[in-house]
């Protein structure tokens, strides 16, 4: 963690030199460092990116007191539904059927490839990104936030533990129930014998503070043996987060 308080802004990415950026960043934590790879890799220039990249935005943590070229140290890449439409699909989409919120017909957001510098972990960083998420929420009438967040390793039953628990108390309604697309993986762990205690410290640290807003969980989980990750769907209700968690993540009412 950062010793010393960052100069930090939020930002949309404007061209192609904030976005080379935004890759390299996620090249070094989700390849160099969670093992991760894909058809549109760039290992050579050490840039992560996909398809959906043309048509989403990136909400960019930059601390300013860094050399240029190197601001970038957090992102959200954002995709809502006019993006979704001119792809046939939120990214989301290849792993659980998203029919549940679709026909919400609510504002919906998809937030995808979130990282953080390895220095700016564990301290203020993320929630000056969700400040920031949090202000182009309310701007564009989102009204309900969703996307993936992973366990390490891409072996669910690594994972009992804190899955049992999501399952058991973190379940979303269902009328926003989003459902695995791996049938194998559809039913989560039994709730039986569940160490609380141990399951939480078990639980990724985003995985987490989605949980402290509010956030809630799918049903079941995808093994991406692409990017050696165990996902589940995190959905959080902008209307429905208790008003504590809302506070902290910057949302107004």
């Amino acid at each position: 963690m950062i010793s010393v308080t960052p100069t930090l802004s939020v930002r949309l990415a404007r061209d192609a030199s904030d976005r080379a950026e935004a890759e390299r960043l996620r090249y070094d934590v989700f390849v160099r460092e969670l093992g991760g790879d894909g058809a549109l890799v760039d290992h050579a220039a050490g840039r992560e990116r996909d398809r959906f990249d043309a048509v989403a935005d990136q909400l960019l943590l930059i601390d300013e007191a860094r050399p240029e070229g190197a601001r970038v140290v957090g992102l959200y890449r954002l995709l809502d539904t006019a993006g979704a439409a001119r792809m046939g699909q939120f990214y989301t989409e290849d792993e659980f059927d998203l029919d549940p919120l679709r026909s919400t017909g609510r504002g919906l957001l998809e937030l995808g490839r979130s990282c953080l510098h390895r220095d700016y972990r564990g301290g203020t960083a993320m929630f000056r990104l969700w400040q920031g998420l949090a202000a182009l929420v309310e701007a564009r009438g989102i009204e309900i936030l969703f996307g993936t967040a992973s366990f390490q390793g891409a072996d669910p039953a690594a994972h009992a533990g804190p899955l049992a628990l999501l399952a058991r108390d973190h379940l979303a309604p269902p009328e926003l129930r989003v459902t695995s697309r791996q049938p194998d993986h559809v039913s989560m762990p039994g709730s039986s014998g569940i160490d609380r205690v141990g399951a939480m410290r078990a639980m990724p640290p985003l995985i987490k503070a989605y949980l402290r807003l509010g956030g809630r969980v799918g049903q079941g989980v995808f093994a991406d043996t692409a990017f050696n990750t165990t996902d589940v769907c995190m959905i959080l209700d902008t209307a429905t987060a208790p008003a504590g968690p809302r506070a902290r993540y910057g949302a107004r009412g």
